[in-house]
Formats: C-alpha cells, sequence, structure tokens
C-alpha cells in the first residue's frame, strides 16, 4: 500500500512539473515575449526553441529545487544539529567554520548510514545546501582527511557547481529537445505529397534522437562534472592543505577497491554529486583519483 502511494504521488508529481511547465511556456511564447517585441508564435522553429527552452531549463531547475528532498528520500538519513559524539562535533564544527570563511549560510549537515565511503553537496543555492556524509566514511577517514573531504564538498557550494551543472544541463536539454523536434519534423514531411506530416514517424525519429543526441550531451556534461572535481579538490587544499586532500584520497581509492567494496559508488544515483563514483572514460564524472592527485602535488610541490 505505502509503494502504491509513493507511485501515484510520484504520478501527481511529474504531471503537475507538467502542467507548470505547459502554463509557464504559454505565457511566455504568447505574452511575455510579444511583450518585448518577441513573436515567435508564427515561425515553427523559433516556436519549438522556445518550447525547448521552456522544457529544458525547467526541467532542470525543477531538479535543481527538488535536489535536497530528493537526496534525503534516497537514504535513511539523519540531521545533524546538536552533534553528540567526536565525529558528529568534527564534521558540524569544519562546515560551519567554512561557512563563516565564506560569508554563506551554514549548510544542512546529514549523516546518512552507508559503508560506502562517501560524501556529497547539493541544495539549489549558495545559501540553501546540503552536506551529507555516510556513516563509512566518518568511521574510516582520519579526522584530518574528513576535513578535508568537508572542505572538497564545500568547495563545491563556494563554487556555485550545483547551479552552473543546471544551467549547463538545461542548455543540453534544450538543444537535444529542439534538434530532434526539428529534425523529425523534416524527416516526417519530407515523402508527403499533400504536406501533411507522418506522426508516426515523426515520433519514432524524434525519440531515437533524443536518446542519441542526449548521450552526446552527456559527453558534455560529464566533462564539466570531471573538472569541477578538479576545482573542489584545490579549495580543500587551500583550506587544508594538499597533504591531507591527497591522503583523503588515496584512503578513498584503497576503500573503494573491489576486494575492499564491492558496491561501488559508480552504481548509485547520485554518484555525479559524490567525491568519488561515475563509469569511465567520456562518461566519467570524476577524474581518476591519480591525476587529482597529480594536480594536487602539481599545485603544492612540497606535498
Amino acid at each position: 500500500m505505502r509503494s502504491l502511494k509513493g507511485i501515484f504521488l510520484l504520478i501527481l508529481a511529474n504531471f503537475m512539473v507538467f502542467l507548470t511547465l505547459v502554463i509557464s511556456g504559454n505565457l511566455l511564447i504568447h505574452f511575455v515575449l510579444p511583450a518585448f517585441g518577441i513573436d515567435v508564435r508564427g515561425s515553427f522553429a523559433s516556436y519549438q526553441f522556445a518550447w525547448a527552452m521552456v522544457f529544458g531549463f525547467g526541467g532542470a531547475f525543477i531538479s535543481l529545487l527538488m535536489s535536497k528532498s530528493m537526496a534525503k528520500r534516497m537514504y535513511r538519513m539523519q540531521q545533524v544539529i546538536d552533534p553528540a559524539t567526536p565525529k558528529e562535533r568534527l564534521v558540524f564544527n569544519t562546515v560551519k567554520e567554512l561557512a563563516e570563511r565564506e560569508g554563506i549560510r551554514m549548510p544542512e549537515v546529514w549523516v546518512y548510514w552507508d559503508d560506502t565511503p562517501n560524501a556529497f553537496a547539493t541544495g539549489p543555492s549558495r545559501n540553501n545546501a546540503m552536506i551529507a556524509v555516510s556513516s563509512g566514511l566518518a568511521t574510516q577517514l582520519s579526522d584530518d582527511e574528513l576535513r578535508a573531504v568537508l572542505a572538497h564538498e564545500m568547495g563545491h557550494i563556494a563554487n556555485g557547481d550545483m547551479i552552473a551543472t543546471t544551467l549547463l544541463q538545461g542548455m543540453m536539454n534544450t538543444f537535444v529537445y529542439f534538434l530532434a523536434s526539428f529534425i523529425a519534423r523534416l524527416v516526417a514531411s519530407a515523402g508527403s505529397r499533400d504536406g501533411e506530416m507522418n506522426y508516426g514517424l515523426y515520433f519514432i525519429v524524434n525519440m531515437t534522437l533524443q536518446i542519441m543526441l542526449s548521450i552526446l550531451a552527456m559527453i558534455v556534461v560529464c566533462w564539466h562534472s570531471r573538472r569541477r572535481e578538479f576545482r573542489a579538490d584545490a579549495y580543500s587544499a587551500r583550506a587544508y592543505g594538499a597533504g591531507a586532500m591527497i591522503s583523503a584520497l588515496q584512503r578513498l581509492a584503497a576503500l573503494s577497491h573491489p576486494e575492499t567494496q564491492p558496491a561501488l559508488a559508480t552504481q548509485d544515483a547520485l554518484a555525479t554529486l559524490k567525491i568519488s563514483g561515475g563509469f569511465s572514460g567520456l562518461f566519467a564524472t570524476h577524474p581518476p583519483i591519480d591525476q587529482r592527485i597529480a594536480a594536487l602535488r602539481e599545485a603544492s610541490p612540497r606535498t
């Protein structure tokens, strides 16, 4: 019964998102843009691009706004408000100290129960974010290594990585939707003598192109994800020294070895957010740990 309720709520949420985007799109195309002298109502290409922007950026920003609540629902979490153990105090005080340095509102601090050592930061803005730490990370890293990992996650927040990724994802979504629809319409209309579009062919071509173009778009998003990991590592090195971050990465590499951790973080839906994980090659969400360590050593030669 509980699972059925969850499915119903998921369907209802998706319907409300779709309805919101449809209403917003119509307002944008028929009222807002004409008020600024931009009328795309008579042009198929412009009209489709406007709709692609509504769904591309709309979906990305709705995901961003829901990111904290989605993360909390994926794990058995407990918020740390009044830390009771030494590790909880270390985590809470480190996040508080770094937030004060940046002059931003302190992110929510959460602990989730998972033997896999990992942590992630998410949230719609610098002043509305959360940092979550797995029980495996808190227990298996030293205090200095744990601080370095927390600084890495704070680096994502301070650098505005969540909003930057959302903008990139929205742009990629927009071009995927637009190009797939535009090309599918041309193909579906090409063989028609009376100018009528073959809607069955349009649907097949559109869906096929969306899948293919989404794969290409994911390459760009993953490239950006790898670059932001280097920046977050550099932030950690500035906060607590490159040595602590290098040690933390080495420990994570050892703990994530298949013989040690059979259930890798790459299988996790939140792998992109975490400090380690994410497929391989062009679709890697994180650079190889040896490259991250090399970058830290190059920036701090004495380390």
